[in-house]
């Protein structure tokens, strides 16, 4: 039993003796940074995928509310001459505005839900059923806006870009330059201040097409805004 315990000890003193030192950390090698540089590319890109996902989960709760509340309204409504007129005033909003779609050559979901809804309306307008003709127009009327936001004023994207599903909702972090192209080396287009609201259109990298309320439109680094939350509701 001794013999053996002694046998033991011997071998784990060698093995002691013959483990190399430790050694200093290395520098990262080209590849390991090529690789981290791929994993935070990628990492960016789902958190701009991210933020489309929760915008477009917040667009359909909205107009989920926005439409309880037009089908309630319409509901309550009396079928009178005044009724009528708020329905013709809205069909007429909502068809100059996708007549100016139609005219434009572009085409998209949104332009296309726009029409039909459109179609509905006026055939419910012909029933005399006012209530559901208005709600039909001004449904018709937030596909021709989600239109022009989304499609409309992408007419030019460029290589890579990549249109998000539904506007963004976004807020800015900092006052920032929204330059005229994804890039430091484009003129800077206007200058908006911290907690500024702006719509984010697409993304190219780590920039993003916004646009502001008064219809600017540029080009702002993605690390400069963060998503709007709405708590309107």
């Amino acid at each position: 039993m001794h013999r053996t315990l002694s046998i033991v000890t011997v071998l784990s003193l060698s093995a002691c003796i013959a483990a190399p030192p430790a050694t200093a950390p290395q520098t990262a090698s080209p590849e390991l940074r090529i690789q981290a540089a791929e994993l935070e590319r990628r990492a960016a890109q789902f958190e701009l995928q991210l933020m489309e996902r929760d915008s477009v989960i917040e667009s359909l709760n909205a107009r989920l509310d926005e439409a309880l509340q037009e089908v309630v309204g319409a509901m309550g409504k009396l079928q009178s001459l005044t009724s009528r007129a708020e329905a013709a005033s809205a069909m007429a909003e909502a068809d100059v505005a996708l007549q100016s779609i139609t005219s434009s050559g572009r085409d998209s979901p949104e332009s296309r839900q726009g029409l039909r809804l459109m179609q509905l309306s006026a055939g419910e307008f012909k029933r005399k059923n006012f209530g559901g003709a208005l709600y039909l127009a001004n449904q018709a009327k937030a596909a021709a806006r989600a239109h022009l936001l989304a499609g409309g004023r992408l007419g030019n994207m460029r290589s890579g870009e990549t249109p998000f599903a539904v506007p963004v909702k976004l807020q800015v972090s900092a006052r920032a330059n929204v330059r005229n192209g994804p890039g430091t080396n484009f003129a800077v287009s206007f200058t908006t201040e911290s907690s500024s609201t702006l719509s984010g259109l697409s993304y190219l990298g780590d920039w993003i097409r916004v646009t502001n309320d008064a219809g600017n439109e540029g080009w702002i680094l993605r690390s400069l805004v963060l998503r709007r939350v709405d708590t309107s509701r």
